[in-house]
């Protein structure tokens, strides 16, 4: 994480582009109707321009909104003109809350992360949400964390209610985890 710091803002801009491309050439992405995804911020791994990719692309695209508790509720991405500032300095949308079970909706999970392990451990930012969201997916349902190349395959450290992940997805490619 303490390497995502001292990334330039630019590498974020780079793999934005990149990963947009990557993410719809993935099957599962291509046949999802319903796909959630979150709003970078700083130097995480840029999401801007796969999210309109995913707009234009005809997917309905679900962005979290953090709740009490540190859980997740859900809206729908309708560009970045209905994206506010939110706490811990996250961007959401405006629109109308759809609920916390609306991850199950998802064909397709991407979900953000600092690395992760071969075996699909996910280190996230410490605040918990996805652990709890994730339990609420559809079983079956393809989960990628979204990170730079160099953040994947990573030892991380795991606690009992972490939930892992399927797939990691860089701007180099979709990387299927144990």
């Amino acid at each position: 994480m303490a390497g995502r710091k001292r990334r330039p803002l630019e590498a974020a801009a780079r793999f934005s582009s990149s990963v947009a491309e990557v993410a719809l050439a993935w099957q599962p992405v291509r046949d999802a109707a319903t796909v959630t995804a979150y709003v970078s911020v700083g130097s995480e791994p840029g999401t801007g321009l796969l999210l309109d990719a995913l707009v234009a692309a005809g997917k309905r695209v679900l962005l979290p909104v953090v709740v009490a508790g540190l859980d997740l509720d859900w809206a729908v991405y309708t560009g970045r003109s209905g994206l506010a500032p939110a706490v811990r300095g996250l961007l959401e949308p405006t629109g109308p809350r759809l609920g916390k079970d609306a991850i199950a909706q998802a064909d397709v999970v991407l979900v953000p992360g600092a690395a992760v392990s071969a075996d699909g451990t996910r280190l996230g930012q410490g605040g918990g949400c996805y652990d709890r969201a994730l339990p609420r997916i559809t079983a079956g349902t393809p989960v990628a964390v979204l990170l730079y190349d160099d953040e994947v395959g990573l030892a991380v450290p795991s606690d009992p209610h972490d939930v892992r992940v399927g797939f990691a997805l860089t701007a180099g490619g979709v990387r299927a985890l144990a």
